[in-house]
C-alpha cells in the first residue's frame, strides 16, 4: 500500500512538471464509435446461472453455462453477460460472438490459483512451441477464437489474474507450459476492449493475435513492476488495431508489437499494420515504453505512435531483432514524446537473440528501415539513445528530428550499423545520423492512407 501511494505521488508530480494528463488531451480519436455503443437485445446476470461473488467459489461452470445459453442469440442481434458486484473466482472460460462482457464498477474477475484451471492449448503457428518453454501453453482467462463482434467493457470493473502464484512458479522454473495470459482472442475481428483496470495477469494482459479491427481503449493495466513479462497490450500478427487513452505499469513492455518468432514467424507471414497509438501514459523500470518485437519475423509496418509520456522506466521506445528473425520493421511514424526519469530513450538493439529451436536460418536477417521519431522531450535521462543494428544489416533511414533531452551521460549517443538523418537534436547526435533532413530523404513521415479504425459491426467501416 505504501508503494503504491509513493508512485501515486510520483506520478501526480510528473503531471504537474508536464502539464495536464495525456488521457485528457484533446484530441480527435481514430478509434470510432467505441465502448458499450451497441444495445445488446437479450441480457442476463452470471447470478442466474448459480455464480457467486464471494471470492471463494468456483464460478467456472457458471461462466461456461451462461456463454453457452446466450449463444442462442448469437444470431438475433447478439447478448450481454453482466458482472454485478462481488468477487468472481474463475478458471479460463471462452467467449462467443456478437457477445458484450460487462463488468460492473464494483465487480471483480478473479483469476483461479489452481493451474489446473487453465486448460493447456496448442502453440501458435507463428511460434511453434510455447514463447516460455517448449510444446503447449495454458489458455489465458477470457479466451475466444475465430469471433466476431466482441465488447469487453464495463465501469471501471476490474479483471485481477492473481498473478502472484504463476510469476513464483515461473521464477522457481517449476512450470511445465507457458503461463497464460489474460485475455487472448485469436483469428477474430471486430473487437472493443474498454473501460476496464487489469490487475496482476501471470503472463501479458492483452494479447490480440492474427485479429483486424481492434480497438483498445480507456484500460488501466497494473502490475507489480517486478512481475516478470507482464507486459501491457501485445498485437500480434494483427491489423487495424488502434490504442488510445491507457494508463499501463507492469513488469515488462507496455506495448509490445509483434509477429511471429524465427522459422515460424516467417513460415505463417502474417505481418501486424496499421497499428495507432495515442495517449499512452505509463511506467516499467524493466523495459520499454513501447517496443517492436523482438518477435517480428512475420513483418511490423504503418505504426503511428502520438502523444505518449513514460515515466521512471528504463527505457522510451525499442526495436528488439537479431540475425535469424527475418521479417521487416518499415514505416514506423513517433510524435509527441514526454520522458522523465528514464535510462535509455532510444534503443535499437540487432542482437537480442533468443531462438524458439535451433532450426532457426541464422541467415535471415531482418530489415530495419524508415524509422521517424520527432518532438520528444525528456528530463533526466541517463542516455538518450543506444542505437544498435546489425553488421552486414545496417538499419536504414532511422530520421531523428526536434529532439530535447537532458543527458547525464558524458557520451548520450551510441550508435552502430545504423544510417539516416536528424535535425534539431539535444544533445548531438552520432556521426551515422548527422546527415540533415531534407525534401529528398528518405524519412518516413505519416501516411495519408492511415486508416481510422471502426468495428464494423455497427454498420461503419474502415476509411
Amino acid at each position: 500500500m505504501k508503494r503504491s501511494f509513493v508512485q501515486l505521488v510520483a506520478l501526480i508530480l510528473e503531471l504537474l512538471l508536464f502539464g495536464k494528463p495525456l488521457w485528457v488531451v484533446s484530441s480527435s480519436s481514430l478509434c470510432k464509435e467505441t465502448s458499450s455503443g451497441i444495445d445488446r437485445p437479450h441480457s442476463v446476470s452470471i447470478t442466474e446461472f448459480g455464480a457467486v461473488g464471494d471470492g471463494l467459489t468456483m464460478n467456472t461452470k457458471a461462466f461456461e453455462n451462461a456463454i453457452f445459453y446466450l449463444n442462442s442469440f448469437a444470431d438475433k442481434g447478439g447478448a450481454q453477460l453482466f458482472i454485478p458486484k462481488g468477487q468472481w473466482l474463475t478458471g479460463s472460460f471462452m467467449l462467443i460472438s456478437h457477445l458484450t462482457l460487462h463488468i460492473d464498477k464494483d465487480a471483480q474477475i478473479l483469476g483461479s490459483t489452481n493451474s489446473n484451471d487453465w486448460p493447456v492449448i496448442d502453440p501458435l503457428p507463428s511460434y511453434g512451441r510455447g514463447r516460455e518453454l517448449p510444446g503447449g501453453r495454458h489458455r489465458s482467462l477470457i479466451y475466444g477464437c475465430n469471433l466476431t463482434d466482441v465488447i469487453i467493457t464495463g465501469d471501471n470493473g476490474t479483471i485481477d489474474g492473481q498473478g502472484s502464484v504463476w510469476w513464483n512458479w515461473f521464477r522457481s522454473e517449476t512450470l511445465n507450459y507457458t503461463r497464460p495470459h489474460m485475455v487472448e482472442l485469436i483469428d477474430s475481428k471486430d473487437v472493443i476492449i474498454s473501460n476496464l483496470t487489469f490487475r496482476n495477469s501471470p503472463f501479458w494482459n492483452i494479447h490480440p493475435v492474427y485479429c483486424s479491427q481492434v480497438i483498445v481503449q480507456n484500460v488501466t493495466i497494473i502490475a507489480p513492476l517486478d512481475s516478470p513479462n507482464t507486459d501491457g497490450i501485445d498485437p500480434d500478427s494483427s491489423d487495424d488495431v488502434c490504442i488510445e487513452d491507457c494508463y499501463i505499469s507492469t513488469g515488462d513492455d507496455l506495448i509490445a508489437i509483434k509477429s511471429g518468432w524465427d522459422e515460424y514467424g516467417i513460415s505463417y507471414a502474417h505481418p501486424s499494420t496499421n497499428i495507432i497509438i495515442h495517449r499512452l501514459v505509463g511506467q516499467t523500470t524493466s523495459s520499454s515504453g513501447i517496443a517492436i518485437g523482438s518477435e517480428m519475423s512475420g513483418g511490423v509496418s504503418q505504426i503511428h505512435v502520438e502523444d505518449v509520456h513514460f515515466f521512471n522506466s528504463n527505457r522510451g521506445f525499442s526495436i528488439k531483432t537479431s540475425r535469424g528473425r527475418g521479417g521487416y520493421v518499415r514505416n514506423v511514424f513517433i510524435t509527441g514524446v514526454i520522458l522523465s526519469n528514464l535510462k535509455v530513450a532510444l534503443k535499437f538493439n540487432g542482437n537480442y537473440g533468443e531462438h524458439p529451436d535451433e532450426s532457426y536460418d541464422p541467415d535471415a536477417l531482418p530489415s530495419i528501415e524508415k524509422i521517424s521519431i520527432q518532438n520528444v522531450t525528456g528530463k533526466n535521462i541517463k542516455v538518450a539513445g543506444h542505437l544498435e543494428g546489425i553488421e552486414g544489416d545496417t538499419f536504414k533511414h532511422i530520421c531523428l528530428s526536434d529532439i530535447t533531452l537532458d543527458v547525464r551521460s558524458k557520451s548520450p549517443w551510441i550508435c552502430s550499423n545504423v544510417e539516416g538523418f536528424s535535425e534539431m537534436v539535444s544533445p548531438d547526435i552520432c556521426k551515422p545520423l548527422e546527415p540533415k533532413i531534407n525534401p529528398d530523404s528518405k524519412c518516413y513521415q505519416m501516411s495519408n492512407h492511415l486508416r481510422s479504425i471502426r468495428p464494423r459491426n455497427k454498420g461503419t467501416s474502415l476509411q
